[in-house]
């Protein structure tokens, strides 16, 4: 499998150090050296205004893959995103937090135009996957697809053999050659961490997969297609501790090959996996940065509250 991390970063030993015994998610961590106490996000909320988000500085330096402008979202009259503006680096792991319903899972189908399928959504402001605006008129939203990956809560591979999973994306795109099948289910395989395990039996349905192994198997298919982008949303919810520890050393692996924007609500996993971390609050972005600045020197009260526990 993946090669064991070489200890524990000062965000986990924190986390770790604080956390009642048991807590698998947010576990109070030693109060930061300097958060402002004037900030009123809460109070713009339940105005009903839009919020400018406090980013880091760190978050610019980097060059982004997908950059968001004033991107907003409705499910009829009902407004689920508010003007939000974001760049997610690439090669980089970004985690979204926030209590549930803030937004974190509309956003990350919106990179793929999942909100679509829903007849009662419109869009404001604009969204660019690599200097490609997705949101403009004429896209090509099953291209989009292509170039988006997507791994969801529940693993879902196809009623089909564990092979035919990993190379479906190639498939559709009319590759027929069985050794570029093979090198790409290999690989991908590999990538994800499961190879040693299927080599033998790839003929085999996937669904007698494990739970964690076909959550590893979804994201190999994911991979199999070379995403500029892939988005993970809440991929350990539904497994075991085992399981999720092997996801995230995966997670860990993909760090640097893939651009990887992920949502959780676990923030032990956040501060283990991610690299920056995205703080949101109903369908607002509220504090963006570096993953151990959000988690020990974050600049608002209201991100410092829902990093140790103290709401949401």
């Amino acid at each position: 499998m993946s090669t064991p991390r070489t200890g524990p970063s000062q965000v986990q030993r924190t986390l770790a150090a604080s956390s009642a015994p048991g807590d698998s998610a947010a576990g109070p961590i030693r109060e930061p050296r300097s958060v402002p106490r004037s900030a009123r996000v809460f109070e713009a909320v339940e105005a009903g205004q839009s919020l400018a988000a406090e980013v880091h500085g760190a978050v610019g330096v980097e060059e982004p893959v997908l950059e968001l402008d004033a991107f907003s979202l409705y499910y009829g009259s009902s407004r689920a995103l508010w003007d939000v503006s974001m760049t997610v680096p690439r090669g980089r792991v970004t985690a979204l937090i926030g209590p549930s319903g803030c937004g974190k899972s509309t956003l990350l189908r919106s990179v793929n135009r999942m909100n679509d399928l829903i007849d009662t959504v419109r869009t404001e402001g604009q969204m660019r996957l690599n200097g490609d605006a997705l949101y403009s008129p004429g896209v090509d939203v099953i291209d989009l697809r292509k170039r988006v990956g997507m791994v969801f809560q529940k693993p879902n591979p196809f009623p089909m053999s564990i092979f035919e999973n990993v190379v479906y994306s190639l498939r559709i795109e009319g590759v027929g050659d069985r050794a570029v099948l093979h090198e790409v289910c290999e690989s991908s395989l590999r990538s994800a961490g499961l190879w040693d395990e299927v080599k033998d039996r790839l003929s085999s349905s996937a669904l007698r997969l494990s739970g964690g192994q076909q959550q590893r198997l979804c994201i190999a298919r994911a991979i199999a297609a070379e995403p500029e982008v892939l988005l993970l949303d809440e991929p350990c919810s539904a497994l075991d501790p085992i399981a999720t520890g092997r996801i995230e050393d995966l997670i860990d692996e993909l760090k640097g090959r893939y651009s990887i924007l992920m949502v959780t609500h676990n923030m032990q996993q956040a501060s283990r996996t991610s690299e920056f971390t995205a703080f949101m609050y109903l369908g607002r972005l509220v504090e963006y940065g570096p993953t151990d600045d959000i988690f020990l020197q974050p600049r608002l009260k209201e991100t410092e509250d829902y990093v140790t526990g103290r709401f949401g």
